[in-house]
C-alpha cells in the first residue's frame, strides 16, 4: 500500500456536483492498493498515521498527532499511485489491484483508521471520477510505502 498524507487546513470530496466529504483541520489521504497488500499493512499504515506528529504544539513545533489536535480524516482511493514509469512516458498501472482485492482493502483500512481515529473517516467513492479540493497546511506531505517502510 502507498499512501500520501496531507496536513489541511480543509479538504472535500465532490462527485458529480455533489460534495460527498468535507472536513477541516485533519489529514486527506491518497490510499493505492497492490494485489500483494494484506490485512497487515493496513494496520501498519493506521498505526503509523494515527501517531504521527505533525501537528504544532503551543510552541510552534510539529510535536501533536492527529489524535492530539482531534482532527479529521478523508481517505480517497488512487490507483495512479501505483504507476510505473519505467519505461517511455505513458505511466502503466499493472501493480494497482484489481476491484476484488482493492474494493475490500479500501473499506477495512477506512474502518480501521475510524475505529482508532475513534470517529467516521470521510471518503470518496471508489472508482468515480472525483474532485477533490485542499488546503494543504504547512505544506506538510508525507509518503509512505508498506512495501519500503522508512
Amino acid at each position: 500500500m502507498r499512501i500520501v498524507i496531507q496536513r489541511v487546513s480543509r479538504a472535500s470530496v465532490t462527485i458529480a456536483d455533489h460534495v460527498k466529504s468535507k472536513i477541516g483541520k485533519g489529514y486527506l489521504i491518497l490510499l493505492g492498493i497492490e494485489a500483494a497488500d494484506t490485512t497487515d499493512d493496513i494496520d501498519w499504515l493506521v498505526k503509523k498515521i494515527i501517531g504521527l506528529r505533525v501537528f504544532d504544539d503551543e510552541n510552534g513545533v510539529m510535536n501533536l498527532s492527529i489524535m492530539e489536535t482531534g482532527g479529521d480524516i478523508i481517505v480517497v482511493s488512487q490507483f495512479t499511485l501505483m504507476a510505473s514509469y519505467k519505461k517511455g512516458n505513458r505511466p502503466s498501472w499493472i501493480r494497482a489491484a484489481k476491484h476484488d482485492i482493492s474494493i475490500p482493502l479500501y473499506n477495512e483500512f477506512v474502518s480501521r483508521l475510524s475505529t482508532a481515529l475513534g470517529k467516521p473517516v470521510g471518503t470518496g467513492e471508489f472508482g468515480a471520477d472525483m474532485k477533490v479540493e485542499l488546503i494543504n497546511d504547512g505544506p506538510v506531505t508525507i509518503c509512505m510505502d508498506t512495501k519500503n517502510k522508512e
